[in-house]
């Protein structure tokens, strides 16, 4: 009887599983181990949220979530998350179809623009967009004479399109990438024309991708803090209620109730995706696709896709143009004259402590953050056979449970000792005015939102590493650890790369979860952005995002070098930051 090539590896992946051997002693250790940090660090605030959320303040919010004020609150998260899954879709769609299907030069600029907001703060787009199209705007006040309101739902909506679609650029591109290229050759042979093969072939395929990234910057776009608090206006988001909440009003139980709402969409999101990514893996049998993608000849496709994307490229470089030039200047729009004072400001007194922290909390959890995704990556993939999936559900929780929802559990969990009875086992961690609790509680934030990239690069790794080489060298007398640190982790040292330059990235850039648990001893450089965007010191925030930026690439850099190896794909590195 003849066994198909499909039928080979699940029938070799049963007979591995059903051979359960015990776990050595250093693996439980480790299992141990994570199963703790996982519960602390996400678990336990996810479950503070939850009692305070049934509280008699929580309920009373439960109860009137349908009144004419939270319903509106509701329309609002609902209206804006659409309206940016859709357009970041589509603006992610158009450049990564032009990446794939058009040759012109500057197509590794166009790339690296695209990826820009990745490793830019959550401001830096908001505050030069005010500058340019706000009512005192350069380009619509000075040049085209009008003056449009950009508080609210506009504003939101061009920001945080333009801020999230790089999410959605990657995720098609990598999709549109791995398409076969016969089917379009399949469609050519029977006389369909470029359109109608893109309509009846193409777009079909993508329809994965599309729903993908959709939903993921519908999931973004309700659950950003920053941008609502900078250009929101009077348009009030679920975000911003509860942040008002419990900053404004001190209801810690209606803030609780807010964020509880604010994380069922996250969630659900997030199994549709798991779902969906299982779902492919099963049925994606056919191997690699052979040949390279058709490149459109057609000349007027060519001006309108090269002109749509141009413009696109030009907007990005416009925005973050304004914000190295607004730096420089005294009032950018006003007065342009030259003027050292914003980088004298931020690289000195208060500025130079955020830079000095945020800096240094970011080096403390990237290299923790790393190893914690790759150790449950590992765990997953090479040791566990019953309980991997909820260690797997557990450490994608730091990504999948929004920034906002995560801050406040961390306030509510972290803001007291922890301990039983009168025994504490550990300190009060945020909000306090301990200086190393405050530190403490950040990174714990950075590590359990940036882990999860670790993870799954960690996992797409291991599993294209044939599992006899472990097995190899514990026929040897290796343990486990011996085992990943001198066999495993060389092999996946890509993976390590990327999840440290993501990690790097994310805790440098975030906002919504430290805003809630940083203490006045402890400056974070996205705090004081906001601070002086609020007080209108544009200048100052225009410095603190340039120099922001500059300490990313930096890093990034270095990481690159440090850990280049000749095996370092040159896909490692930026396109590693697309998991959210």
């Amino acid at each position: 009887m003849t066994i198909s090539n499909a039928t080979v590896p699940r029938a070799r992946r049963f007979s591995l599983r059903s051979r359960e051997t015990p776990l050595d002693l250093t693996t439980r250790i480790a299992v141990v181990l994570v199963v703790l940090i996982l519960g602390v660090l996400i678990v336990l605030p996810l479950v503070n949220i939850l009692s305070s959320a049934v509280s008699e303040q929580g309920l009373a919010v439960f109860n009137s979530i349908f009144s004419s004020v939270n319903l509106q609150v509701l329309q609002n998260t609902v209206v804006l998350g659409v309206l940016v899954g859709a357009i970041g879709t589509v603006i992610g769609f158009l450049l990564a179809y032009v990446q794939v299907r058009l040759d012109f030069r500057g197509k590794k600029l166009l790339h690296l623009l695209a990826l820009l907001p990745i490793v830019s703060p959550p401001f830096a787009v908001a505050t030069a967009v005010i500058t340019l199209f706000g009512r005192s705007g350069i380009i619509t006040r000075d040049l085209l004479g009008i003056t449009p309101t950009l508080y609210g739902l506009p504003g939101l909506t061009i920001v945080l399109s333009l801020s999230f679609f790089p999410a959605a650029y990657m995720n098609m591109l990598g999709l549109m990438r791995s398409l076969d290229p016969s089917l379009d050759e399949a469609a050519a042979s029977i006389g369909a024309n470029k359109w109608r093969t893109f309509v009846t072939v193409t777009l079909p395929m993508l329809v994965p991708g599309f729903a993908s990234s959709f939903l993921l910057l519908f999931v973004e776009a309700i659950a950003d803090l920053a941008n609502p608090l900078v250009i929101g206006g009077d348009f009030t988001v679920l975000s911003s209620r509860a942040y008002i909440a419990i900053t404004g009003e001190y209801n810690v139980g209606a803030g609780a109730a807010y964020s509880l709402v604010l994380l069922l969409p996250g969630l659900l999101v997030f199994l549709i995706q798991r779902y969906w990514a299982t779902r492919k893996s099963v049925v994606s049998v056919t191997g690699k696709p052979a040949g390279r993608p058709a490149v459109i000849t057609s000349i007027p496709a060519r001006i309108v896709l090269l002109t749509l994307s141009g413009l696109l490229a030009l907007l990005i470089v416009t925005i973050y143009a304004t914000v190295i030039v607004g730096g420089f200047v005294k009032i950018l729009g006003i007065n342009n004259e030259f003027d050292l004072s914003h980088y004298r400001y931020v690289l000195s007194g208060i500025g130079s402590d955020a830079m000095i922290t945020t800096t240094a909390l970011a080096l403390i959890a990237t290299p923790i953050a790393g190893v914690l995704g790759l150790v449950i990556a590992w765990l997953i993939t090479r040791k566990l056979r019953r309980g991997r999936a909820l260690i797997d559900f557990l450490g994608m929780l730091g990504l999948a449970v929004p920034g906002t929802v995560l801050g406040i559990g961390y306030a509510l969990t972290f803001n007291k000792p922890l301990g039983f009875g009168n025994v504490a086992i550990l300190p009060a961690l945020a909000g306090g005015g301990a200086v190393l609790g405050g530190a403490i509680a950040i990174v714990m934030v950075y590590v359990i939102r940036s882990s999860p990239s670790g993870q799954r690069s960690g996992v797409a790794a291991l599993q294209q590493i044939d599992v006899a080489i472990d097995e190899a060298s514990a026929s040897l007398g290796a343990s486990g650890v011996t085992t990943f640190r001198k066999v495993t982790l060389p092999l996946i040292r890509p993976a390590l790369l990327s999840g440290l330059i993501y990690a790097f990235a994310r805790s440098m850039t975030t906002l919504s979860p430290i805003i809630f648990i940083t203490t006045p001893q402890t400056k974070i450089m996205t705090s004081q952005i906001l601070s002086e965007v609020d007080a209108g010191r544009f200048g100052n925030a225009f410095a603190y995002c340039t120099i922001l930026i500059v300490i990313v690439m930096s890093v990034i850099g270095l990481l690159n070098l440090f850990v280049r190896d000749s095996s370092v794909p040159k896909a490692a590195g930026l396109s590693s930051a697309t998991i959210n």
